[in-house]
């Protein structure tokens, strides 16, 4: 029987459409062989959809999702997190035997298809770990998100996993990072994550809405996957001896400082994250010489949400 897969991300504002756009154009570009599925809530414009529908990037409508109001507050510093419950509607996709949930802030760089075939039972997702080092130094992040108990800190070759999480090893162990997530969607799971939602004394105390949440309800039943899944951009300075270049399948650009907002580096960022930027803008460069031939006007559209200044 043939597998019915796809990627899927979400996209609630135009302001991320860049994102999305040069996301699809990486795993075109690494011949993927399953299509990405933008997940759209109502508050996304009209003219970001029809520029979806032109580049042949099959929406699906979800409904906005968030707990009960009052039930959780973000901190002020990541209300860029406001739409990201959402992504938990992915379970929802039932058409499909599998996907593979991306965040829209992330360059595909080799092809990740064998994540479709990942051996998975019905009640398991699989992500790669936190990275627990606060190297911004975030006065609101959880106390125990130091060096020493992240999981990456024990890793000290790129081909290899962290040690398993047990009752003697930090909480971070046990604890997954949301940017990519191989899921088998069902109307079971779908339904208890939303009940768990509701439900749930806890959801008070997430710091990282959907992330915390998929971490307490999948806790001993999520299956890591490597670090180069999900290479979030702060590893290749803060872990050298994880990380390689050659190796990294998706680049995520965690932190609220998307590439798309300056061309630029800014100085003080320039040595730790000017090279990963670099790689963002060849994609995005790459995508506009098709876009701005084949649809001139959504290419007006895309560059109106990007600061693209050169010096």
């Amino acid at each position: 029987m043939t597998l019915k897969a796809a990627y899927v991300t979400l996209l609630t504002k135009t302001s991320y459409l860049p994102g999305t756009l040069v996301l699809d154009h990486g795993l075109r570009s690494v011949q993927s062989r399953y299509p990405l599925v933008v997940m759209v809530t109502p508050s996304l414009p009209k003219g970001a959809r029809d520029v979806l529908e032109r580049r042949g990037i099959k929406i699906r409508e979800v409904d906005t999702l968030k707990p009960e109001e009052g039930a959780h507050k973000l901190a002020a510093h990541d209300e860029r997190f406001a739409d990201t419950w959402t992504k938990l509607r992915g379970f929802e996709l039932i058409e499909y035997d599998r996907i593979v949930l991306l965040d829209c802030d992330m360059i595909v760089m080799k092809n990740m298809d064998e994540l479709m075939h990942l051996d998975l039972t019905k009640e398991q997702i699989a992500a790669a770990h936190v990275c627990a080092c606060n190297p911004r130094k975030l006065k609101h992040y959880p106390a125990d998100w130091i060096p020493e108990n992240c999981a990456h800190t024990a890793v000290t070759h790129p081909a290899a996993l962290p040690p398993p999480a047990t009752e003697d090893t930090p909480r971070p162990y046990s604890q997954l990072n949301s940017g990519t997530v191989v899921i088998n969607p069902s109307k079971e799971l779908s339904e208890a994550i939303i009940h768990f939602l509701s439900t749930h004394d806890k959801i008070a105390e997430f710091s990282f809405p959907d992330q915390d949440l998929l971490t307490a309800f999948f806790k001993g039943r999520w299956k890591p996957i490597s670090w180069y899944y999900n290479a979030l951009r702060t590893l290749r300075f803060v872990h050298p001896d994880e990380w390689s270049d050659d190796e990294v399948r998706c680049l995520h650009y965690i932190l609220p400082d998307k590439p798309w907002q300056s061309r630029v580096t800014p100085k003080e960022s320039e040595k730790q994250l000017g090279l990963m930027n670099e790689w963002w803008w060849q994609h995005f460069d790459n995508l506009g010489e098709e876009m701005g031939t084949i649809d001139p006007e959504g290419w007006e559209l895309v560059t109106s949400h990007v600061d693209n200044v050169q010096v």
